[in-house]
């Protein structure tokens, strides 16, 4: 499947609005999350920072996505941004879109997120590759990202 560009209202640790369409030619890690989901907090969000770190010299882009789907009025942008910096993560983070009508916000919608930790990656080619829901194994995502970093540019 072809990824659906993202849907963005505010983003955070980046000088400019990023697109699917910007970074094609990489491997992207999409990281969806909320701020108040506990998985998130626990691992998939510091396992989003460690491949950051990690591939920083590499064509991997880490982008986080703050989907929120519940808990609506506590997770504000302010709130994020403090969450941001006492996590100190330092990948870029878009806020996913609300919905017009719905709890469920545009890029998750269109990706049919399952809910968060949501863990996706696409390839040089711009297709989905992986769609992880949940806590995923660091060496198991590794692997794949080696694979999808290992093929040639289209």
């Amino acid at each position: 499947m072809q990824a659906p560009e993202l849907a963005v209202s505010q983003w955070f640790n980046t000088p400019a609005p990023i697109t699917l369409a910007g970074m094609r030619g990489r491997v992207v890690l999409l990281h969806a999350f909320q701020m108040l989901c506990p998985g998130c907090v626990a691992h998939g969000t510091p396992q989003a920072q460690r491949a950051h770190a990690l591939f920083r010299s590499s064509d991997l882009a880490v982008v986080g996505l703050h989907t929120v789907f519940e808990h609506h009025a506590a997770m504000t942008p302010v709130s994020l941004e403090a969450f941001i910096q006492e996590n100190r993560l330092t990948f870029p983070i878009g806020v996913d879109q609300p919905a017009a009508e719905g709890p469920i916000p545009v890029t998750m919608a269109r990706y049919e997120m399952r809910g968060t930790p949501t863990a996706i990656l696409i390839g040089r080619d711009g297709r989905v590759r992986h769609h992880g829901f949940g806590q995923e194994d660091d060496m198991a995502l590794g692997a794949i990202i080696g694979a999808l970093l290992a093929e040639p540019a289209p």
